[in-house]
């Protein structure tokens, strides 16, 4: 072999020494100046958190399981319904799945995001200039300290009138930019969108969603479990301010009716009458179908479950209603009033390996209390 030879191969060599083992697809370099674990050391198990000292070969991949903690917002009232404040995370029992909790922090102090969703529906027309009127009321009675807002319309479409802010002209400048649209009423589009925006909020934050609307939905692609799954999943509260059936079709404008294809001279009347323009007139009233189409509805919402009632039962919020502008203020104060008076009682299952669905049961150590919380919540079962 030719000395040329012999310093080509080495050259080659020191080449493929000075750059190492070859890197994997989706290897994380080590930190430079990190000492190699001893060679032929097996790699941490999936899912291991704090491996031991030295063990660990920088360049192996660990898999690690984020602890997930759960929040239920509990609030109490005493046996006249007034809301009792002052108790401690020390007056509560929590159990998950019949399993009692650890409660490690009442987040009260938390501060809050919340999205507003109005619905602009054609059939709001005559109610719109209420809701326009709320705005400033937010900054006041419901965020609090360093909270924030973001506001959205919505009809067939889903329009963001403000992304996130804490400047009271801004919120109120949002609701007083709603527009009306067309006849569609997309609640659970709506709902999810607001879940999207709050989902990308900091966890150490209260996250909230309001549905100004009536309870029903018209024409959403998005379905009722999927909104709920999804609010479960991240912790999102929804509230709800109802829009009574009744009051959007007595206030709403509905089209006039066609003229009559039949001539008046051609109608039968009854005996002894003439055609004129004022029997005419007296036999096109107008059209009271969508009145009475909604006195059924409302009797037949009673027995079965709305968007709005399953979102707020299943997350912990609750259901108002209105039927004046004094009412509806009303309403935003006291939802302002029960979200600053919520114990948001946090803890880490205990259980994390059940799957499914977990049952949430709050007891107050205090006798003549009264507790309302959300029922439970959707879990991935944690990997062994």
């Amino acid at each position: 072999m030719s000395i040329r030879n012999v310093l080509a191969g080495l050259l080659v060599a020191g080449l493929v020494m000075a750059q190492g083992p070859v890197k994997q697809p989706g290897q994380i370099s080590p930190p430079i100046g990190q000492p190699k674990a001893p060679t032929g050391q097996a790699s941490a198990p999936a899912g291991q958190l704090n491996p031991p000292e030295g063990q660990v070969d920088p360049g192996d991949i660990i898999f690690r399981q984020e602890n997930v903690f759960v929040m239920a917002p509990v609030i109490v009232h005493d046996a006249q319904g007034n809301i009792v404040n002052g108790l401690s995370p020390l007056d509560f029992e929590l159990y998950d799945n019949g399993k009692l909790q650890k409660i490690t922090e009442d987040a009260t102090t938390h501060p809050i995001s919340m999205v507003v969703a109005v619905q602009s529906s054609a059939n709001m027309l005559k109610l719109l200039p209420d809701i326009q009127k709320i705005g400033s009321l937010f900054s006041g009675l419901v965020l609090g300290d360093n909270g924030e807002l973001a506001v959205l319309s919505f009809d067939h479409r889903i329009q963001t009138m403000t992304d996130f802010t804490s400047d009271p002209d801004k919120i109120s400048n949002a609701f007083k930019a709603i527009k009306i649209g067309s006849t569609p009423n997309h609640v659970n589009d709506a709902a999810m969108k607001g879940v999207n925006m709050l989902r990308t909020r900091d966890k150490a934050r209260r996250r909230i969603l309001l549905l100004i609307s009536e309870t029903r939905d018209n024409g959403s692609q998005m379905t009722v479990r999927d909104v709920l799954t999804e609010a479960e999943f991240k912790d999102i509260t929804v509230y709800a301010v109802e829009v009574s059936h009744l009051l959007t079709s007595l206030t709403s404008q509905h089209e006039p009716p066609r003229p009559n294809a039949i001539p008046p001279e051609a109608r039968h009347l009854p005996a002894g009458i003439i055609g004129t323009q004022t029997t005419d007139a007296q036999q096109n009233m107008g059209d009271y179908s969508p009145i009475i189409k909604e006195i059924f509805t409302a009797v037949k919402a009673i027995f079965i479950s709305n968007p709005q009632e399953v979102y707020t039962k299943y997350t912990g919020g609750r259901e108002y209603s209105y039927m004046t502008q004094k009412g509806l203020q009303k309403a935003i104060a006291d939802i302002g009033d029960e979200i600053h008076s919520q114990y948001l009682l946090t803890y880490l299952p205990n259980n994390p390996e059940d799957a499914g669905y977990h049952e949430i049961e709050v007891r107050v150590l205090k006798p003549g209390l009264k507790v309302t919380t959300r029922p439970g919540y959707w879990s991935a079962a944690k990997p062994q």
